[in-house]
């Protein structure tokens, strides 16, 4: 079996290639892993390197937005996870031009070879900011998608992309959409590596607004779980919402990161509100659930602790 991972250099990539090879998802013990990677700022070597030597691993470097690149990687795959987009919603805010092309166009021309070459499953892996702003409650797969920032606007659309290959061609295509992801190996332009970094450095941290904003923390392990499972179980043509089950606005994390390395309220810096920022986002992720067993299983306490240790112990990848 032949499994393409799009991104695979990056944070949430690299984790679910490092446990693929390590044989953490049964059914995929003796499978070829071809990483696809542009190695931007984001995707790095560094993240393979705990399995650079596995002669399962094969890695290839390209721009999912490059047809011709893209077809020489594509044929044979049995599975393509598609991880490979760009994320950072601030960065989407200062210019939104390379979020649309990678997002959008670099989906498009994957869902098209993935035709071409006849693959047999493509998992898109998507997030829950393209549903918009919740208030209360959680949304179920089915809730209109109502992005805010031309970062969930990008994903967005390639949601609705991934979904008529589905429809129109027959590709067997199944959508994910998660909730904040944390853990090893996050570029610090994200709140908790940001905020841990700096806070190790002896520096200040910003946070937006009244700190009021709600977001549900997934530890990337138990995302990287979930994906295996619709990859695996799912059914054509789904979405399946992965959630992480801790719902904390900004200023409570805040100060669990600041009791997590002996810092206090002093180095925190209120900061204007971000444009367009999301006041909360909730997934149902019920269906995952119940059809296919997924339950989170690292918990926030834990989890958090062990990302604030790898970051203390890691300097060199970050510094």
């Amino acid at each position: 079996m032949r499994i393409v991972v799009t991104g695979g250099a990056g944070f949430i990539g690299s984790h679910f290639v490092r446990t693929l090879l390590g044989q953490g998802y049964p059914g995929y013990d003796t499978a070829e892993v071809v990483v696809l990677d542009a190695f931007t700022y984001a995707g790095r070597a560094e993240n393979l390197a705990p399995v650079a030597d596995s002669p399962r691993l094969r890695v290839e470097r390209g721009d999912i937005r490059d047809p011709r690149r893209v077809a020489e990687v594509l044929p044979g795959a049995d599975l393509v996870v598609h991880f490979a987009a760009e994320t950072h919603v601030d960065r989407s805010i200062a210019g939104a031009a390379d979020f649309v092309t990678t997002n959008v166009v670099g989906t498009q021309v994957l869902l098209q070879a993935a035709v071409d070459a006849r693959v047999g499953r493509f998992v898109h892996v998507s997030t829950d900011e393209v549903y918009g702003s919740v208030e209360d409650g959680s949304w179920p797969e089915d809730h209109p998608l109502e992005p805010n920032s031309p970062y969930s606007a990008a994903k967005a659309g390639s949601d609705l992309l991934a979904r008529s290959y589905h429809r129109t061609h027959g590709l067997d295509v199944v959508i994910t959409r998660c909730s904040n992801n944390y853990g090893p190996y996050q570029y610090p332009e994200k709140v908790i590596p940001l905020f841990v970094t700096r806070l190790l450095d002896g520096g200040r941290v910003p946070l937006y607004g009244d700190g009021g904003n709600v977001r549900d923390w997934l530890h990337v392990d138990d995302h990287c779980h979930g994906i295996a499972l619709v990859a695996a179980k799912g059914r054509a043509g789904e979405i399946y919402n992965i959630g992480g089950g801790t719902e904390l606005t900004n200023r409570e994390l805040t100060g669990r990161l600041l009791a997590a390395v002996g810092a206090d309220w002093s180095r925190v810096e209120h900061v204007p509100d971000r444009k367009g920022h999301d006041r909360r986002y909730s997934v149902d992720w019920s269906k995952i659930r119940d059809e296919l067993g997924y339950a989170p299983r690292v918990p926030f306490e834990q989890g958090l602790a062990d990302t604030v240790a790898w970051y203390r112990e890691h300097r060199s990848w970050w510094a």
